[in-house]
């Protein structure tokens, strides 16, 4: 049960705290009252002073005291209740960013945790693996293609029947190693591509036919751009294996100077040998004699059993 002493109490620390409120609100309406205040126009001071502010507040149904009048009078001079902004400042700015930190805290952190991942990413994978690919590409340029061109070298070597194809190697092998020392990828990639050619070339065992089938005309005559008075003859022909099974080699067209791998061609021949086909052929609907050059292991060009003209067409 509450005491008379202890209302007593409540009823002074009530009367205390209303009392400051009312100064407060004293200053406050002295502050935003250009006829109150002392720095506006027409600015009250002294008594006139208290007794504006008095009528004001009995407008409201309040009575305020003298002491509550003359501590907001005061207050409302020093600015005592006033709030001031504080300057800018770091410590400012600082509290600021932590007050609003929820709207860029998140953004803040997904995008340093980016930058984490994508700079982690470089230095400790990326560049590791990139630094290994390089060191691997240049002991393959110093050590793996010089290596790789002695190796094609030898088996050329030794199953070549013919000097040329040894003697091209020979040459082939050390243009690539040149490459190779001076940081050449593409020359010395080029000289391996060579080396391989000629190999495989080496290795090429078949027999050069006309072809006789009824899909393929087995020849034709044109009339050259060059010289439009001549004629050239030219036989279908087509590799076959041991098995008679068709061949692909690579043959450059003397009408466009391009370089395909093709399994028929036509072979550019003196008139006498066309002609000498045409007959084979009128005979019995059947070229009989349609071998017309061998290509053996281990030598680079067939033997032609008849006469050639060196010209070779891809398309026609």
């Amino acid at each position: 049960m509450t005491t008379r002493d202890e209302m007593s109490a409540a009823t002074a620390e009530t009367a205390i705290l209303t009392e400051e409120m009312m100064a407060r609100d004293v200053a406050d309406t002295v502050r935003h009252n250009d006829g109150m205040s002392s720095s506006g126009p027409k600015a009250l001071t002294g008594e006139a002073l208290a007794e504006a502010l008095r009528a004001r507040y009995r407008q409201q149904g309040l009575e305020v005291s003298d002491s509550a009048l003359q501590t907001g009078i005061a207050a409302a001079a020093d600015w005592r209740y006033a709030y001031v902004p504080p300057k800018p400042q770091l410590a400012v700015t600082l509290a600021r960013l932590y007050v609003v930190r929820q709207h860029w805290l998140p953004a803040t952190v997904a995008v340093t945790l980016m930058f984490v991942i994508g700079f982690g990413g470089f230095f400790l994978v990326y560049r590791p693996w990139r630094d290994a690919q390089l060191q691997q590409a240049q002991l393959d340029l110093a050590q793996g293609r010089p290596a790789e061109m002695d190796e094609l070298y030898q088996t050329i070597f030794d199953e070549t029947k013919v000097q040329q194809a040894a003697n091209d190697a020979l040459d082939i092998r050390q243009r690539g190693k040149d490459a190779a020392a001076h940081d050449d990828r593409a020359g010395a990639q080029a000289a391996i591509d060579d080396l391989t050619q000629i190999r495989d070339t080496l290795r090429q065992d078949y027999q050069l036919k006309v072809v006789d089938r009824a899909d393929v005309k087995w020849g034709f005559w044109t009339f050259p751009k060059s010289n439009a008075e001549a004629t050239n003859y030219y036989l279908v022909v087509q590799p076959l294996d041991a098995q008679g099974h068709p061949e692909s080699l690579p043959i450059r067209s003397e009408d466009t100077g391009k370089l395909e791998t093709v399994s028929l061609w036509a072979e550019r021949v003196p008139e006498e040998v066309y002609r000498a086909v045409e007959a084979d052929k009128r005979d019995d609907g059947v070229i009989e004699q349609s071998l017309i050059a061998v290509k053996d292991f281990g030598f680079l060009e067939p033997d032609y059993l008849v006469g050639t003209l060196g010209g070779r067409l891809t398309r026609w």
